[in-house]
């Protein structure tokens, strides 16, 4: 069954034995964590699937701009295709590094045939070709939460099934917080390890750069 942000607050309270009033964590603080935790939640276990939003994934090309600003949720491209303002079959772009290019391209940075390769920086995304009037970029990703948890019916973005695991993650933040008489070294170990159990790992930053630079390992055929 799906929880809403009180109910979660209300079984961190029951799991941390927080049940003074006034409470030793606000209100504030538990939401925060859970939507934090919702973050970990997405990026660990590809969570969140986006094809639908045109906030999300449509974005309107302009002849001679390269770099286009991917919406914030976006954090991994799984499809990228150009439909033409002329209709007809769109035209799938592949993600590559740099190095390919410099190496496969040499002048890629003066290209001006239609564009079929794409480069995804940290919060970017930089087209290698022309672009003609009226070109939409279309992407499939894996993204975050479009919100944080805020209001006391707010309900988390993820299927309702993994709802009660976020409450790990703000068990291990609470006691985390040094100085503080909860100060818990030990049960924000095993609230940590839980989640873990439960979420997977969190990738390092090398290895997300790698999901972004998707070099072909097949041969492609590029024009002198």
């Amino acid at each position: 069954m799906a929880m809403t942000l009180e109910d979660l607050i209300a079984r961190f309270r029951v799991l941390a034995a927080d049940k003074e009033e006034p409470p030793f964590w606000s209100n504030e603080d538990v939401a925060r964590w859970l939507s934090d935790g919702q973050v970990q939640a997405c990026i660990r276990g590809r969570l969140l699937r986006e094809d639908t939003r045109d906030a999300v994934c449509r974005i309107t090309l302009e002849p001679g701009r390269q770099v286009y600003k991917l919406h914030r949720a976006v954090y991994e491209l799984l499809d990228l295709r150009i439909r033409p303002a002329t209709g007809g079959r769109s035209r799938p772009l592949a993600l590559v590094t740099r190095e390919w290019l410099n190496a496969e391209m040499p002048h890629w940075r003066d290209c001006d045939r239609p564009a079929r390769f794409a480069i995804q920086d940290e919060n970017s995304l930089r087209l290698v070709g022309g672009i003609e009037p009226g070109d939409v970029l279309h992407l499939e990703c894996y993204r975050l939460p479009l919100a944080a948890l805020e209001d006391g019916g707010d309900t988390p973005e993820i299927h309702e099934a993994h709802h009660v695991a976020l409450v790990q993650w703000a068990l291990f933040q609470a006691f985390s917080v040094p100085d503080s008489d909860a100060f818990d070294p030990a049960r924000a170990s095993l609230a940590e390890e839980a989640f873990t159990r439960y979420f997977g790992l969190m990738p390092d930053s090398d290895l997300r750069r790698a999901t972004r630079q998707d070099v072909p390992h097949h041969n492609v055929a590029v024009l002198p």
